[in-house]
């Protein structure tokens, strides 16, 4: 990634000329960082010695990531349920696979719960997900209400003493305001019964600060805990993390390394910032 190399070597020159600093600001910007956070390194970088400069955009840059704990959280004496949102296409069905492959491998009794049931295509998905993994999912008709379905899976998880229920809920319908509406349902519903205990937001990293808009409307319709971050593995655009942390203040959880149910990783931000400047 690097992201910040060509930045750091033109300091430590000695002299970057007004034309070069339009140029690395040019290149930051399309790593999707945002004009804002962009211009804030920028001026670091111009008003410091060239040692000085690079440690403190080091320190700026660290800073902006969230403090929050990027653990997923279990708990020990009920139910733990987990929302799966976002946009379609940005993989939340096979998201919701994995995180259900990496609690099972972690010896928990996961129950599935498919509330996307405006979208055939996605129940058939994470059917033939649950099949491969060998964990049951709860499913409702198509079009019918996704809340009778989370009601069903948290009835089911609750009577079997399931430790996880995952559900994967709807990306899209007629317009944004519907889809807000029917994923704040679901929430209402499932905490009626139990327990929404985190609400991960999937995003597709190369669709940049489109990324981070699709971020502030889940945040303030469902309040969303943390972050899955798709497509970022060796994405010139991968500021997009850091920018997603820093404007929202959520961590990022997981990322998704590729189509395997075993590509999923959780976030290393240490690693993330090492790889942004070596």
């Amino acid at each position: 990634m690097s992201l910040f190399k060509r930045l750091f070597t033109a300091i430590r020159s000695g002299s970057v000329s007004p034309d070069e600093w339009e140029q690395l600001r040019g290149t930051l910007i399309s790593s999707d960082l945002g004009a804002n956070l962009v211009d804030e390194v920028i001026e670091q970088a111009k008003s410091m010695k060239a040692d000085d400069a690079v440690l403190s955009i080091t320190k700026l840059v660290s800073s902006w990531l969230s403090d929050k704990s990027r653990a997923l959280k279990k708990e020990h004496d009920r139910l733990t349920t987990i929302l799966i949102v976002g946009v379609n296409g940005t993989g939340k069905t096979t998201s919701t696979a994995k995180i259900a492959t990496k609690l099972i491998n972690d010896g928990n009794k996961v129950l599935l719960a498919a509330a996307d049931t405006f979208r055939a295509a996605a129940t058939e998905q994470l059917q033939t997900w649950a099949e491969r993994i060998k964990t049951p999912v709860v499913t409702g008709e198509a079009n019918s209400d996704p809340a009778s379905v989370v009601f069903n899976a948290v009835t089911k998880a609750k009577a079997e003493d399931f430790q996880y229920l995952i559900i994967d809920t709807a990306g899209r319908l007629h317009n944004k305001q519907d889809l807000m509406d029917e994923l704040g349902k679901v929430v209402r519903v499932t905490n009626k019964h139990s327990q929404v205990d985190e609400v991960l937001l999937v995003i597709d990293a190369t669709t940049g600060q489109n990324g981070i808009n699709q971020a502030k409307v889940f945040i303030d319709a469902v309040g969303v805990t943390g972050f899955i971050i798709t497509k970022l593995d060796g994405s010139a655009k991968g500021g997009v993390a850091l920018a997603i942390e820093k404007q929202t203040g959520l961590p990022i959880k997981f990322v998704g390394t590729g189509e395997g149910v075993l590509d999923l990783s959780p976030f290393d931000s240490t690693a993330y910032i090492q790889g942004l400047f070596n």
